[in-house]
């Protein structure tokens, strides 16, 4: 089989790693040099790559993309609070950001596109062959179409995307945790220029992303501004310079604190040094690993917030995370792992390179897909959606198709009728937006007890094991009842079916789509009327006639309405009916709390 690389596509640097003898291992450039820049330049003589387009950024960054990841599959509505950190020209075409370089305009894959070619060059002078097939990392947070923008730098690049994969269960592989049978996977990435927690669960071989949180504006480059402008406010008090009108100067002062970090994870003390402008000499500075904690240790109690939040939204303890896994250059300072070892209280493992780790374990992953590795797990992909049917014959999806197996995801569904003392569960695979359209997989049913419409709160978990089987629970959040199914998704499917059923989905997308917009008008609507009934029936005597007459009229329209065929339609007839029932809700609500007042202060007395 084709060799299979792992690219580690990150947002300030990136690589690629192959299998070797049994390994994985990255693969450095000529300069001996494993991470390649993710920075990509216009210059007179075309677009460049890498460690040549880095030393753009200060001589004309306008024409200097830098970061293309952030905007992987997002519009321009969706990074207008991030538009200030760039200096390049952002604009918009066909819902897809545009980067203006020069005279032409790039999406962010085809930036993204430019940066899998120089690795994939690089992979095939190494090896001495062609490589056209790859595993590439995301983060865990990445939506489904920040991962298909992946996969289309992946296809613009020339090479087959395999598998996308998220960069903590990447960073697990590496050190081989899925070979535990069990356990609770705390993930810290600090990197260039982002801050990622990811809290993973591992059973049965299976990685579940149980949260993550982060900050995209908190890295290793912030760490360096705090030594640079150290530098740069002591070389103004003792030479007199402004080295902000230096731009080649300005970009050696980063570098500079930069290797200054990097040296102080090794050493207790090292002296800076950089030549300065104007015939000014040569700038010296001592520097000792206490002086640098001092300065950056705002910005590391920083990442431990995210890190706090994610286990509160994981519903865990420190106390219960089993391994924790460092990610990123960053986390080489001592004082990175000594506070991760404080909030954890666990020693983290950082024996592989935190810069390679992500790499690593996209290797090991390619390794997998190509037999190479035949006694560890393999990942693959569920080739269709898998959802439940909700009420009015909708499919509602819980995993999206060509999501990494193993797999797993919840959500939280209600019931639709008072009273209602069970609830169907029906299994479904397909990727129209109606259950008659899908192929039904399996259906049961949970008892609930008897309550108000919307009061259960049931949790519907799907998980999906290495051999495509499906496990499905119901539960009842209130009372813990459960029931649950085991079937095989895949069961009885061709590739030409499921071929078909993707096609099916494109091409009937508009019917689908129109089809379930009415559906959900008229249960709204539907609910909406019951609401307004009841209403009526407590609290008739609260306002005035009029109000009165105004709300029936309105509810008898809506109630013609619903079953019309124009969502917009019914729509608008339900903010009319809200409109006119205002004073009769506001009213319920007042005469609630002030019962409840007086209840409160009758039994106060009692």
């Amino acid at each position: 089989m084709a060799r299979i690389v792992g690219i580690d596509l990150g947002t300030t640097n990136s690589l690629v790693a192959y299998m070797a003898d049994g390994r994985p291992c990255v693969i450095s450039g000529r300069n001996e040099r494993a991470m390649v820049p993710s920075v990509v330049a216009m210059t007179d003589n075309g677009l460049i790559v890498g460690d040549a387009a880095k030393e753009h950024l200060t001589r004309s960054p306008e024409r200097t993309v830098y970061s293309v990841k952030r905007f992987m599959g997002k519009s321009l509505e969706d990074v207008q609070g991030e538009l200030a950190y760039f200096p390049y020209h952002l604009t918009e075409q066909g819902g897809v950001i545009r980067i203006k370089l020069g005279e032409k305009t790039y999406s962010p894959p085809q930036i993204s596109a430019m940066i899998l070619k120089e690795l994939k060059q690089r992979a095939e002078a190494h090896l001495g062959e062609s490589i056209t097939k790859a595993v590439i990392t995301v983060p865990a947070y990445f939506n489904d179409s920040q991962r298909q923008a992946t996969k289309d730098a992946g296809m613009i690049a020339g090479l087959e995307v395999l598998r996308i994969i998220n960069e903590p269960t990447a960073a697990s592989l590496a050190y081989g945790l899925q070979q535990k049978t069990q356990g609770t996977i705390a993930v810290y990435d600090l990197g260039g220029g982002t801050f990622d927690i990811s809290i993973l669960k591992l059973k049965n071989g299976i990685f579940e992303v149980l949260a993550t949180n982060g900050d995209t504006h908190l890295g290793g480059d912030d760490l360096d501004r705090q030594l640079a402008d150290l530098f740069l406010k002591d070389i103004r008090e003792r030479y007199g310079l402004d080295l902000s009108a230096y731009p080649d100067h300005m970009q050696a002062v980063r570098l500079e604190a930069e290797r200054a970090k990097v040296r102080l994870s090794d050493v207790m003390k090292t002296t800076a040094t950089l030549d300065l402008p104007d015939g000014k000499g040569r700038y010296e500075r001592d520097l000792t690993r206490d002086q640098l904690e001092s300065l950056t240790m705002n910005l590391v109690e920083r990442t431990l917030g995210p890190c706090r939040l994610a286990l509160k939204d994981a519903g865990l303890t420190p106390n219960e995370i089993d391994e924790v896994v460092l990610v990123g250059g960053s986390t080489r300072m001592p004082l990175v792992r000594q506070r991760v070892q404080d909030l954890f209280g666990k020693v983290p493992h950082c024996e592989l390179n935190p810069d390679e780790v992500v790499a690593l374990g996209a290797a090991v992953q390619a390794d997998i897909l190509s037999g190479g590795t035949t006694d560890m797990l393999l990942l693959d992909v569920t080739p269709l959606s898998l959802g439940i049917e909700t009420m009015g014959g909708v499919m509602s999806s819980v995993i999206r198709r060509n999501t990494t197996i193993p797999a797993g995801a919840k959500e939280m569904f209600t019931t639709y009728v008072d009273g209602q003392t069970g609830v169907d569960i029906h299994i479904l695979q397909g990727e129209r937006e109606l259950a008659k359209d899908n192929r039904s997989l399996a259906r049961f049913r949970l008892k609930v007890p008897p309550l108000p419409a919307g009061v259960p709160r049931i949790e519907v978990t799907f998980l999906i094991d290495a051999n495509g089987i499906l496990n499905v629970l119901a539960k009842d959040m209130r009372t813990g009842q459960s029931q649950s199914i085991e079937v095989k998704p895949s069961y009885g499917l061709s590739d030409s079916e499921v071929e078909r059923m993707i096609e099916d989905s494109f091409k009937f997308a508009v019917d689908d789509v129109s089809a379930r917009k009415l559906i959900e008008a008229r249960l709204d609507a539907g609910a909406l009327i019951t609401t307004t009934e009841k209403s009526l029936l407590e609290g008739s005597h609260l306002i005035a006639s009029d109000d009165i007459a105004a709300t029936r009229t309105a509810l008898a329209v809506l109630t013609a309405a619903k079953d019309g065929t124009d969502p917009r339609a019914i729509r608008a007839r339900m903010a009319d009916l809200e409109q006119a029932a205002k004073l009769l809700t506001v009213a319920l609500l007042n005469d609630s709390l002030t019962k409840g007042l007086q209840g409160k202060k009758v039994s106060e007395v009692t």
